[in-house]
């Protein structure tokens, strides 16, 4: 298997789109949320991410909520062949685009179980400019580790290393934004908070 300077990750539409919504639905808090998926099982170079759980919009650094929420994801993945195989991060600050520490600490935390994990960070400034242009490329940064172990944000060819399923997903993103369909994302945090609302967000794209 590659490593991870070689490798490619592919995230379905959905997955994409509702790590962007929680991030929208909290503007001005730091956000964050994993990445769901495995190794495809036609190329081991290529992860392919087909879901994402947004998890929370407050005390992101704390490890008491984010084990017990890992364990349930894991659980409820685990029957379908996925598991946890990344972690997404959108800073507080919309011209912040630095991997934080509480974003290292956690990215380093899923890599203890899946070795290949990235982490996805919000581009803010692409993402405003989502509604001017027809940028079919994602609005995160790709950031891996490294041989010394230190994640680093994968430069110029990063485009090329975090690939859309599907093409039109910024497409669909800008009309999603457009209907303010943020306003229905539920994470991690609110289900905590009111078990009665599901953050599997089963009724978000229909």
């Amino acid at each position: 298997m590659g490593s991870n300077g070689e490798l490619k990750y592919e995230i379905s539409q959905n997955a994409y789109i509702k790590l962007v919504l929680h991030s929208l639905r909290h503007k001005t808090a730091a956000v964050n949320g994993v990445l769901v998926g495995r190794i495809s099982p036609k190329d081991e170079g290529l992860v392919e991410i087909s879901d994402s759980v947004p998890l929370f919009h407050s005390n992101l650094a704390l490890l008491p909520p984010l084990e017990i929420s890992l364990i349930m994801i894991e659980e409820h993945y685990v029957a379908q062949g996925l598991s946890i195989v990344g972690y997404f991060h959108a800073n507080e600050r919309f011209d912040d685009v630095e991997l934080c520490g509480v974003a290292k600490n956690i990215g380093d935390h899923i890599s203890r179980y899946f070795p290949l994990a990235p982490i996805l960070l919000l581009n803010s400034k692409k993402l405003e400019a989502l509604s001017k242009g027809k940028d079919r490329s994602p609005v995160m940064q790709l950031c891996v580790k490294d041989a010394s172990k230190n994640w680093r944000v994968v430069g110029a060819d990063g485009g090329s290393k975090l690939l859309l399923k599907e093409p039109s997903a910024n497409v669909v993103l800008s009309d999603y934004i457009s209907s303010e369909k943020w306003k229905d994302v539920t994470d991690v945090d609110d289900h905590l908070d009111d078990i009665t609302k599901d953050w599997l967000n089963p009724g978000l794209f229909n």
